[in-house]
Protein backbone atom coordinates (compact mmCIF):
# COMPACT_ATOMS: atom_id res chain seq x y z
CA UNK A 1 0.00 0.00 0.00
CA UNK A 2 1.34 3.42 -0.95
CA UNK A 3 1.77 6.05 1.73
CA UNK A 4 0.07 9.48 1.40
CA UNK A 5 3.44 10.97 0.46
CA UNK A 6 3.58 8.69 -2.58
CA UNK A 7 0.10 9.75 -3.60
CA UNK A 8 0.88 13.45 -3.17
CA UNK A 9 4.02 13.24 -5.26
CA UNK A 10 2.27 11.26 -7.96
CA UNK A 11 -0.56 13.79 -8.08
CA UNK A 12 1.83 16.76 -8.08
CA UNK A 13 3.73 15.47 -11.10
CA UNK A 14 0.78 14.14 -13.07
CA UNK A 15 1.20 15.33 -16.66
CA UNK A 16 4.88 16.31 -16.23
CA UNK A 17 7.15 15.35 -19.13
CA UNK A 18 9.22 12.17 -19.01
CA UNK A 19 12.00 10.76 -21.14
CA UNK A 20 11.24 7.12 -20.44
CA UNK A 21 12.15 4.92 -23.42
CA UNK A 22 13.43 7.96 -25.35
CA UNK A 23 16.86 6.32 -25.59
CA UNK A 24 15.60 2.76 -25.28
CA UNK A 25 14.20 0.76 -22.39
CA UNK A 26 17.66 -0.36 -21.27
CA UNK A 27 19.08 3.18 -21.01
CA UNK A 28 20.75 4.04 -17.69
CA UNK A 29 22.36 7.44 -18.37
CA UNK A 30 19.30 9.49 -19.34
CA UNK A 31 19.98 13.06 -20.34
CA UNK A 32 23.71 12.41 -20.63
CA UNK A 33 22.72 11.16 -24.09
CA UNK A 34 22.49 14.84 -25.04
CA UNK A 35 26.27 15.02 -24.62
CA UNK A 36 27.12 13.65 -28.05
CA UNK A 37 30.34 14.33 -29.96
CA UNK A 38 29.16 17.77 -31.07
CA UNK A 39 28.27 18.70 -27.48
CA UNK A 40 31.67 17.52 -26.26
CA UNK A 41 33.46 19.59 -28.89
CA UNK A 42 31.27 22.58 -27.99
CA UNK A 43 32.52 22.25 -24.42
CA UNK A 44 36.14 21.97 -25.49
CA UNK A 45 35.83 25.13 -27.59
CA UNK A 46 35.05 27.15 -24.46
CA UNK A 47 38.63 26.70 -23.24
CA UNK A 48 40.43 30.02 -23.73
CA UNK A 49 42.88 30.52 -20.87
CA UNK A 50 44.18 27.17 -19.67
CA UNK A 51 42.83 27.61 -16.13
CA UNK A 52 41.91 24.43 -14.23
CA UNK A 53 39.58 24.15 -11.23
CA UNK A 54 38.84 20.94 -9.33
CA UNK A 55 35.36 20.81 -7.85
CA UNK A 56 35.40 18.10 -5.20
CA UNK A 57 35.06 19.13 -1.58
CA UNK A 58 37.93 18.00 0.63
CA UNK A 59 37.27 14.84 2.65
CA UNK A 60 38.04 13.85 6.23
CA UNK A 61 38.32 17.45 7.42
CA UNK A 62 38.98 17.54 11.20
CA UNK A 63 35.99 19.88 11.52
CA UNK A 64 33.74 17.44 9.67
CA UNK A 65 32.45 17.12 6.14
CA UNK A 66 29.04 18.43 5.03
CA UNK A 67 26.63 15.60 4.26
CA UNK A 68 23.19 14.17 4.84
CA UNK A 69 22.98 13.67 8.63
CA UNK A 70 21.83 10.04 8.34
CA UNK A 71 25.24 9.22 6.86
CA UNK A 72 28.35 8.77 8.96
CA UNK A 73 31.41 10.91 8.46
CA UNK A 74 34.21 9.34 6.37
CA UNK A 75 36.77 7.57 8.53
CA UNK A 76 40.34 7.42 7.21
CA UNK A 77 43.12 5.60 9.05
CA UNK A 78 46.73 4.67 8.44
CA UNK A 79 47.33 0.91 8.46
CA UNK A 80 51.01 1.20 7.73
CA UNK A 81 53.49 4.05 8.29
CA UNK A 82 56.83 4.74 9.98
CA UNK A 83 55.42 3.65 13.34
CA UNK A 84 54.68 0.12 12.09
CA UNK A 85 58.32 -0.21 11.00
CA UNK A 86 59.54 1.10 14.37
CA UNK A 87 57.29 -1.42 16.15
CA UNK A 88 58.49 -4.30 13.99
CA UNK A 89 55.03 -4.90 12.48
CA UNK A 90 56.28 -4.01 9.01
CA UNK A 91 59.60 -4.85 7.39
CA UNK A 92 61.37 -2.76 4.74
CA UNK A 93 61.81 -4.12 1.24
CA UNK A 94 65.23 -5.40 0.34
CA UNK A 95 67.37 -2.32 -0.05
CA UNK A 96 65.52 -0.33 2.62
CA UNK A 97 62.36 0.97 0.88
CA UNK A 98 59.43 1.61 3.23
CA UNK A 99 55.95 2.92 2.47
CA UNK A 100 52.73 4.15 4.08
CA UNK A 101 49.23 2.75 3.43
CA UNK A 102 45.78 3.77 4.58
CA UNK A 103 42.10 2.88 4.34
CA UNK A 104 38.80 4.76 4.31
CA UNK A 105 35.29 3.83 5.35
CA UNK A 106 32.66 6.10 3.87
CA UNK A 107 29.20 6.48 2.46
CA UNK A 108 29.61 6.67 -1.30
CA UNK A 109 27.50 9.85 -1.31
CA UNK A 110 29.35 11.28 1.67
CA UNK A 111 31.32 13.79 -0.41
CA UNK A 112 31.05 15.38 -3.86
CA UNK A 113 29.32 12.63 -5.81
CA UNK A 114 27.21 11.46 -8.72
CA UNK A 115 23.87 9.72 -8.19
CA UNK A 116 22.74 6.91 -10.44
CA UNK A 117 19.33 7.50 -12.00
CA UNK A 118 17.80 4.77 -9.86
CA UNK A 119 18.82 6.56 -6.65
CA UNK A 120 15.35 7.98 -5.95
CA UNK A 121 11.87 6.87 -6.96
CA UNK A 122 8.16 6.89 -6.15
CA UNK A 123 5.21 4.67 -6.99
CA UNK A 124 7.58 1.67 -6.83
CA UNK A 125 9.10 2.72 -10.17
CA UNK A 126 12.57 4.04 -10.94
CA UNK A 127 14.05 5.74 -14.01
CA UNK A 128 12.83 4.42 -17.35
CA UNK A 129 9.96 2.44 -15.86
CA UNK A 130 11.89 -0.21 -13.95
CA UNK A 131 10.55 -1.65 -10.70
CA UNK A 132 12.10 -0.43 -7.47
CA UNK A 133 13.05 -4.02 -6.66
CA UNK A 134 16.05 -3.41 -8.94
CA UNK A 135 17.58 -1.48 -6.01
CA UNK A 136 17.53 -4.42 -3.57
CA UNK A 137 20.97 -5.61 -2.52
CA UNK A 138 22.71 -4.10 -5.53
CA UNK A 139 21.57 -1.76 -8.28
CA UNK A 140 20.72 -3.93 -11.26
CA UNK A 141 19.38 -0.93 -13.21
CA UNK A 142 19.99 2.78 -12.80
CA UNK A 143 23.17 2.49 -10.76
CA UNK A 144 26.14 4.82 -11.04
CA UNK A 145 28.38 2.43 -13.00
CA UNK A 146 26.96 3.27 -16.48
CA UNK A 147 27.58 6.97 -15.77
CA UNK A 148 31.10 6.19 -14.58
CA UNK A 149 31.86 4.14 -17.70
CA UNK A 150 30.47 6.85 -20.01
CA UNK A 151 31.96 9.94 -18.37
CA UNK A 152 30.57 13.47 -18.53
CA UNK A 153 32.09 16.09 -20.85
CA UNK A 154 30.42 19.21 -22.22
CA UNK A 155 29.87 22.92 -21.90
CA UNK A 156 29.44 23.85 -18.26
CA UNK A 157 27.84 27.09 -17.12
CA UNK A 158 28.17 28.44 -13.58
CA UNK A 159 25.16 30.30 -12.21
CA UNK A 160 26.21 32.13 -9.05
CA UNK A 161 22.87 32.60 -7.31
CA UNK A 162 24.46 33.92 -4.11
CA UNK A 163 26.31 36.77 -5.83
CA UNK A 164 23.30 37.35 -8.07
CA UNK A 165 21.36 38.20 -4.90
CA UNK A 166 24.22 40.20 -3.41
CA UNK A 167 25.08 37.66 -0.70
CA UNK A 168 28.12 35.70 0.44
CA UNK A 169 25.78 32.72 0.74
CA UNK A 170 22.06 32.19 0.44
CA UNK A 171 20.07 31.79 3.62
CA UNK A 172 18.77 28.48 4.87
CA UNK A 173 15.33 27.85 3.33
CA UNK A 174 16.01 30.35 0.51
CA UNK A 175 14.64 29.11 -2.79
CA UNK A 176 14.94 29.86 -6.49
CA UNK A 177 13.46 28.46 -9.69
CA UNK A 178 14.14 28.36 -13.41
CA UNK A 179 13.15 31.99 -13.89
CA UNK A 180 15.74 32.99 -11.28
CA UNK A 181 18.36 30.91 -13.10
CA UNK A 182 17.57 32.71 -16.35
CA UNK A 183 17.80 36.10 -14.64
CA UNK A 184 21.14 35.15 -13.05
CA UNK A 185 22.56 34.10 -16.43
CA UNK A 186 21.44 37.38 -17.98
CA UNK A 187 23.06 39.38 -15.20
CA UNK A 188 26.31 37.45 -15.63
CA UNK A 189 26.24 37.97 -19.40
CA UNK A 190 26.28 34.28 -20.26
CA UNK A 191 23.83 32.69 -22.68
CA UNK A 192 22.18 29.45 -21.59
CA UNK A 193 22.01 26.94 -24.43
CA UNK A 194 20.34 23.54 -24.77
CA UNK A 195 22.64 20.79 -23.54
CA UNK A 196 24.51 22.96 -21.04
CA UNK A 197 25.70 21.32 -17.83
CA UNK A 198 24.38 23.56 -15.05
CA UNK A 199 26.47 24.36 -11.98
CA UNK A 200 24.63 26.41 -9.36
CA UNK A 201 26.45 28.10 -6.48
CA UNK A 202 24.48 28.92 -3.34
CA UNK A 203 27.52 29.49 -1.12
CA UNK A 204 26.45 26.65 1.18
CA UNK A 205 29.92 25.14 1.34
CA UNK A 206 31.31 28.46 2.54
CA UNK A 207 28.48 28.75 5.07
CA UNK A 208 29.34 25.29 6.36
CA UNK A 209 33.01 26.20 6.76
CA UNK A 210 32.04 29.39 8.60
CA UNK A 211 30.04 27.54 11.27
CA UNK A 212 29.53 23.77 10.89
CA UNK A 213 27.31 23.55 13.98
CA UNK A 214 24.96 26.31 12.88
CA UNK A 215 24.81 24.73 9.45
CA UNK A 216 23.82 21.36 10.90
CA UNK A 217 21.29 22.93 13.28
CA UNK A 218 19.55 24.62 10.33
CA UNK A 219 20.01 21.91 7.74
CA UNK A 220 17.33 23.06 5.31
CA UNK A 221 19.73 24.42 2.75
CA UNK A 222 18.80 26.84 0.00
CA UNK A 223 18.05 25.35 -3.37
CA UNK A 224 15.82 24.87 -6.35
CA UNK A 225 12.15 24.49 -5.61
CA UNK A 226 9.26 23.04 -7.55
CA UNK A 227 7.22 25.64 -9.41
CA UNK A 228 4.91 25.37 -12.42
CA UNK A 229 7.00 25.25 -15.58
CA UNK A 230 10.31 24.23 -14.02
CA UNK A 231 10.20 20.63 -15.27
CA UNK A 232 9.27 21.80 -18.76
CA UNK A 233 12.17 24.28 -18.64
CA UNK A 234 14.70 21.57 -17.78
CA UNK A 235 13.20 19.41 -20.53
CA UNK A 236 13.36 22.18 -23.13
CA UNK A 237 16.91 23.12 -22.12
CA UNK A 238 17.95 19.45 -22.36
CA UNK A 239 19.98 19.76 -19.16
CA UNK A 240 22.16 16.64 -18.91
CA UNK A 241 23.68 17.20 -15.48
CA UNK A 242 22.62 19.39 -12.53
CA UNK A 243 25.42 20.26 -10.08
CA UNK A 244 25.16 22.30 -6.89
CA UNK A 245 27.12 22.94 -3.69
CA UNK A 246 24.30 21.56 -1.53
CA UNK A 247 23.35 18.17 -0.13
CA UNK A 248 20.20 17.70 -2.21
CA UNK A 249 20.30 20.14 -5.18
CA UNK A 250 16.84 21.27 -4.09
CA UNK A 251 15.44 22.79 -0.93
CA UNK A 252 14.49 20.06 1.55
CA UNK A 253 11.29 21.70 2.82
CA UNK A 254 9.10 24.17 0.95
CA UNK A 255 5.76 24.89 2.68
CA UNK A 256 4.25 25.73 -0.71
CA UNK A 257 4.93 22.24 -2.10
CA UNK A 258 2.93 19.23 -0.76
CA UNK A 259 5.79 16.71 -1.14
CA UNK A 260 9.45 16.55 -0.20
CA UNK A 261 12.20 16.43 -2.82
CA UNK A 262 9.85 16.64 -5.82
CA UNK A 263 12.70 17.54 -8.20
CA UNK A 264 14.46 14.28 -7.44
CA UNK A 265 11.29 12.70 -8.77
CA UNK A 266 10.55 15.08 -11.64
CA UNK A 267 14.09 15.59 -12.95
CA UNK A 268 16.02 12.45 -11.97
CA UNK A 269 13.35 9.74 -12.07
CA UNK A 270 11.19 11.15 -14.87
CA UNK A 271 13.49 13.17 -17.15
CA UNK A 272 16.78 11.37 -16.49
CA UNK A 273 18.71 14.49 -15.42
CA UNK A 274 21.88 13.29 -13.66
CA UNK A 275 22.47 14.83 -10.21
CA UNK A 276 25.81 15.86 -8.72
CA UNK A 277 25.78 17.19 -5.17
CA UNK A 278 28.14 18.78 -2.63
CA UNK A 279 30.44 20.31 -5.25
CA UNK A 280 33.09 22.83 -4.26
CA UNK A 281 32.38 25.87 -6.45
CA UNK A 282 34.01 28.68 -4.48
CA UNK A 283 37.31 28.95 -6.37
CA UNK A 284 35.68 28.67 -9.77
CA UNK A 285 33.02 31.22 -8.86
CA UNK A 286 35.55 33.75 -7.60
CA UNK A 287 37.60 33.44 -10.77
CA UNK A 288 34.47 33.95 -12.87
CA UNK A 289 33.87 37.27 -11.13
CA UNK A 290 37.39 38.35 -12.10
CA UNK A 291 37.39 37.42 -15.79
CA UNK A 292 33.66 37.34 -16.57
CA UNK A 293 33.90 33.89 -18.20
CA UNK A 294 31.08 31.77 -16.78
CA UNK A 295 31.21 28.99 -19.39
CA UNK A 296 33.94 26.34 -19.54
CA UNK A 297 34.69 22.76 -20.41
CA UNK A 298 33.34 20.47 -17.71
CA UNK A 299 34.80 16.98 -17.29
CA UNK A 300 33.82 14.41 -14.67
CA UNK A 301 33.40 10.72 -13.95
CA UNK A 302 32.40 9.01 -10.71
CA UNK A 303 34.25 5.94 -9.50
CA UNK A 304 33.42 2.69 -11.30
CA UNK A 305 31.72 0.78 -8.49
CA UNK A 306 29.59 -2.19 -9.50
CA UNK A 307 26.06 -2.15 -8.05
CA UNK A 308 26.42 1.27 -6.37
CA UNK A 309 23.65 3.87 -6.29
CA UNK A 310 26.21 6.70 -6.20
CA UNK A 311 29.96 7.31 -6.14
CA UNK A 312 32.46 10.08 -5.33
CA UNK A 313 33.88 12.27 -8.09
CA UNK A 314 36.36 15.12 -8.48
CA UNK A 315 34.99 17.10 -11.44
CA UNK A 316 37.22 19.48 -13.37
CA UNK A 317 36.36 22.81 -15.00
CA UNK A 318 38.76 24.16 -17.65
CA UNK A 319 38.50 27.78 -18.81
Amino acid sequence: MHTPEHAELKNLLAGSPTNWARWGKADEVGCLNYLDQNAILRGIRTVQQGKVFTLQATMCDPNGDPMWPARQQPQRANVQDKSTYRDGVSRPFQGGLEYADDTIFMYLQGTTHYDGLGHAWYDDTTWNGHHADTTIGSMTHGGVLPIAERGVVGRGVLLDMARHRGKTWLDADETFDHEDLTACAQQQGVALEPGDILLIRTGSMRRYQNDPKAYADKLNEPGLTYRPGIVEWFDTMQVPNLITDTIANEVLDDPAVPAKLPLHAALMRNLGVVFTELAWLEDLAYDCTLDGQYSFCYIAAPLKIVGATGAPANPVAIK
